[in-house]
């Protein structure tokens, strides 16, 4: 006969715990806790994350009915200053010719007085007005002045009256303002998660410009833009764009103005240079610099069209105006005017919104990116490190 069963139930006698056969329901309440605290923690950390990868501020869903379609032409020129009335040099009033004192007449000897008889009276002498003369040549002086002026003027009149028969693109081109030289913070997000600080470096001298955009990435490398090039007739006309992601070889696009092609170093294709053509980030500034010329055109349902280029391929872009919204940024709450664009073909699901904003000089206060796989880049304003003179 064992003795193990009966050594084992008198030593839980002996020390008066009870065994686990009497007591199930103790120990399975202390494990069904554990598992409610380990949960309760859980949904609270997915909530929480939940909430960070939210947007702060979503973009709409439908945009406006488009009312208009503006396509690329001509910008116009500055306007002309009204002139200035042409100055007729003043001629020195003539002077007056100082006579030689005359001499002294010497006493003559006493004569007999004539008998004075009517017919040889003699004639008061006739002295000689000299200040006639001078009046004369003042009035001839002014008058001749006055017609100096009188064709000048009309000369003027004719001048403006012949600059819009020979300038006909001025009153049908699009009002233009490139915004002036600045280097500019934004807060970087990826799916609503604040990432480090991008900057976007921007100088424009009137003639040329150069635009370079950076955003870090985490694990990944920062992703660097950049767009250089001169301002021609259409506004902004870039010459080179390089995108360079991680630690990958930049990738480049040369817009060549003789041939009128756009060649890539990532593919062997070429494609035509269309007037007034951009790359992904001179299409910014190019609807900031149309914007600030003619802020009251852009109102909701507006759309305007632009040639873009990538880094391998050129197509069109539709930017439609959705309207006035607030964006919340780091310094606040920012009135700005929101943009999107258009589908460029059926099932695109890449998309992209640009917020300008009136109180920056309608420069970009937020920049949404969304990849075909719901990943979102962000750019939110943050301030400015430095501003130029501004230069038109």
């Amino acid at each position: 006969m064992p003795l193990f069963p009966f050594r084992r139930r008198s030593t839980a006698f002996a020390s008066g715990e009870p065994s686990d056969a009497e007591n199930p329901p103790r120990r399975w309440g202390r494990w069904a806790l554990v598992i409610l605290i380990v949960v309760c923690l859980h949904l609270g950390a997915m909530r929480w994350v939940g909430r960070a990868q939210q947007p702060v501020n979503p973009p709409p869903e439908n945009p406006p009915v488009q009312v208009e379609l503006l396509t690329q032409k001509p910008v116009a020129p500055p306007a002309p200053q009204p002139p200035t009335p042409a100055q007729t040099p003043v001629k020195p009033a003539p002077t007056k010719a100082v006579e030689p004192p005359k001499p002294t007449p010497q006493p003559k000897p006493a004569a007999p007085a004539p008998t004075p008889t009517p017919s040889t009276t003699p004639a008061p002498p006739v002295t000689p007005i000299v200040a006639d003369d001078d009046t004369a040549q003042a009035q001839a002086a002014a008058i001749a002045a006055a017609s100096a002026a009188s064709a000048a003027s009309a000369a003027s009149a004719s001048a403006q009256a012949a600059v819009p028969a020979s300038q006909p693109a001025v009153a049908s081109g699009d009002k233009f303002s490139v915004p002036p030289s600045g280097e500019l913070r934004y807060d970087t997000l990826v799916n609503g998660v604040m990432n480090q600080t991008g900057t976007i470096h921007w100088t424009n001298d009137g003639q040329h410009y150069e635009m370079v955009v950076s955003i870090p990435l985490p694990f990944v490398g920062p992703y660097v833009y950049s767009s250089k090039g001169h301002i021609d007739t259409f506004g902004i006309a870039p010459d080179q764009y390089s995108e360079q992601r991680g630690r990958r070889a930049a990738d480049i696009a040369v817009f060549n103005r003789e041939t009128r092609q756009i060649v890539y170093t990532r593919t062997p294709n070429s494609q035509p240079l269309a007037d007034g053509a951009q790359d992904r980030f001179s299409v910014v500034m190019q609807l900031s610099s149309l914007v600030r010329g003619s802020p009251d055109q852009y109102k909701p349902g507006v759309t305007r069209q632009f040639s873009v280029a990538d880094n391998d391929s050129n197509e069109v872009w539709a930017l439609e105006t959705v309207g006035d919204e607030n964006v919340q940024s780091r310094g606040g709450f920012t009135t700005a005017r929101h943009f999107t664009r258009l589908p460029r073909r059926e099932g695109d699901k890449r998309k992209l919104d640009i917020w300008l904003a009136p109180a920056l000089g309608w420069l970009p206060v937020r920049i949404l990116q969304t990849e075909p796989n719901g990943m979102q880049i962000e750019m939110l304003w943050a301030d400015k490190l430095g501003i130029a003179p501004e230069a038109r």
